[in-house]
């Protein structure tokens, strides 16, 4: 039997306006606030975290990071591996971002916008570029899921593990913030297209929807509402059988 990497569960740490957000959707002005973004980061390490994933959502809106004050307080505040996406569009903020202690970038527009930027980081960072892919109705989002690409995920996902991403961020927006439960087949899908780890995102409401992910042969799963609801604990996500 071939040695099946530790499945991980990544806390979620979405921020818009300096203070940790949940959205349903994605839409803007369906928030519901969690507070301080260092207390909430703490809190997941704490609580067993091995990795937190960060979202600047107003970056994600409107294209320029919002919410670098509040990303350099978390990298202070924790020594867990940090993954970073929203408003990520030049080569050199990605740069400077690794350089800062981000362990990975997440490129979700700018990959699709401009392909080869995921290439041009990997040179310098192998292995550092998540690329986030987002869909809804099946096809490929980006503009904080507000324009459709044409692009099937599991397609898109093929070119940019040739382009040298290290693993790919897969949500289903359909399901996104909406505690239903998530979409196994087009998970399944988009792991079978690729080598890299997929790291799978949205709906999650359920340890049952954790294990449906893992066993969809996601290497990971971020989990945001669902664990700010208490729908269940971190170590219980973690100790699934």
């Amino acid at each position: 039997m071939s040695h099946v990497p530790e499945f991980e569960v990544i806390p979620a740490v979405d921020m818009q306006d300096g203070e940790v957000v949940q959205l349903v959707q994605g839409e803007r002005g369906t928030a519901t606030r969690y507070g301080d973004p260092v207390e909430a980061a703490r809190r997941w390490v704490d609580a067993g975290a091995e990795t937190l994933h960060l979202v600047d959502l107003d970056g994600a809106f409107d294209g320029e990071r919002a919410n670098a004050a509040a990303v350099d307080a978390v990298l202070d505040a924790v020594d867990v591996p940090v993954q970073l996406g929203g408003g990520i569009r030049a080569a050199e903020d990605a740069r400077s971002l690794l350089e800062r202690g981000v362990d990975r970038v997440i490129l979700g527009t700018a990959a699709v916008e401009e392909p080869a930027i995921v290439a041009e980081i990997s040179e310098t960072y192998p292995g550092r570029v998540t690329v986030s892919l987002d869909a809804r109705d099946g096809e490929v989002v980006v503009s904080g899921w507000t324009e459709g690409t044409g692009l099937d995920p599991a397609e898109a996902a093929g070119r940019y593990e040739e382009l040298g991403a290290g693993a790919v961020l897969f949500t289903d927006v359909d399901v996104e913030g909406q505690l239903e439960g998530v979409n196994r087949d087009l998970v399944e899908r988009v792991v079978d297209a690729v080598d890299v780890p997929v790291v799978a995102s949205g709906g999650v409401a359920t340890l049952d929807d954790v294990r449906t992910l893992r066993d969809a042969g996601a290497a990971a799963v971020v989990v945001g509402t669902a664990l700010y609801e208490g729908r269940f604990t971190l170590a219980e996500a973690q100790s699934l059988e």
